[in-house]
């Protein structure tokens, strides 16, 4: 099996536990990996990639995300979410449309965000959530540029905003939470938290967890997505047999001429499937920047 399955990821398990449990199903020497984790608490589009499928990731994880949401007002926590201890607390702010367009408007664009402590990122090869769950003081990781593409914030109740966010890989919608919370004079963390798009997978082909596991013990499609199709923003050249083999051996003088013009990247095909992911250099040359499958047919 090679390809992508959209998972809609259910509040509670890590994203790293449900790869480990479609691996489960595929047994043992199964390659399976995720794009972009979702903390446990989150739910929404996990792309899961299967064998071959894992090679797409370099060209996958740099896509736009959007999320959907509540933020809660008045409390800040450790983990800047709803599972984490209360640090500050707040009087509520005061609500209205003006004043969170205002803010919308505050953080769309480029921005310098500070990420959690209770994060993956590593100091000296540590994450630093493990050095906070030891206790004691960590130094928070240094302040990143991100850009928020658009934010649209409205009123849930007195104590909680609802937002929908377009945003860059990288940025902290944790972050982002806690940061609104202090323009608006008040405390805030992240209440609930939906990703609703990943690159160009989108939850509406997102697949229930217990519906995938169903269907691979079934030995039904669980909803995978090919090489060919997981990549929709690239073009395709096709090429013959001769060319292929080329390719397999690494030569990537086999693209020479084959570049279409203003594309970073290109899909290979090969007798009908993808065969290898090229880089432009040129209108004219090309570097393989990936091979698919093992050529056993030629």
């Amino acid at each position: 099996m090679d390809g992508i399955i959209i998972i809609d990821k259910p509040s509670g398990p890590t994203s790293a536990e449900i790869v480990r449990r479609v691996k489960s199903r595929l047994g043992k020497r199964a390659r399976v990996g995720h794009l972009g984790t979702l903390d446990p608490f989150a739910t929404g589009v996990l792309p899961v990639l299967i064998g071959e499928g894992t090679k797409l990731a370099p060209f996958l994880q740099e896509g736009e995300k959007e999320y959907q949401g509540l933020i809660a007002l008045g409390v800040e926590t450790d983990t800047l979410d709803r599972t984490g201890g209360v640090v500050r607390t707040a009087p509520l702010p005061a609500l209205n449309a003006d004043r969170l367009a205002e803010l919308a408007a505050q953080f769309t664009g480029e921005i310098e965000q500070t990420p959690p402590i209770f994060s993956a990122i590593k100091r000296e090869g540590t994450p630093l959530y493990r050095l906070a769950r030891r206790g004691g003081e960590v130094e928070p990781p240094p302040p990143r540029r991100v850009r928020i593409v658009r934010l649209e914030l409205g009123v849930a109740d007195a104590s909680t905003l609802c937002f929908s966010v377009l945003c860059s890989p990288g940025m902290y919608v944790r972050s982002l939470a806690r940061d609104i919370g202090v323009a608006l004079g008040s405390a805030a963390h992240l209440a609930e938290l939906r990703r609703v798009r990943s690159g160009s997978f989108t939850i509406a082909q997102a697949q229930p967890l217990d519906r995938v596991i169903a269907a691979m013990e079934a030995g039904t499609d669980p909803g995978l997505i090919g090489l060919r199709q997981a990549i929709l923003d690239a073009p395709e050249v096709e090429v013959d047999a001769a060319t292929e083999r080329r390719l397999r051996h690494g030569d990537s003088r086999a693209l020479d001429g084959l570049a279409p013009p203003g594309a970073k990247l290109f899909k290979v095909i090969a007798r009908g499937e993808l065969a290898a992911i090229a880089n432009t250099t040129s209108r004219v040359t090309a570097t393989i920047a990936r091979i698919f499958g093992d050529g056993a047919a030629l």
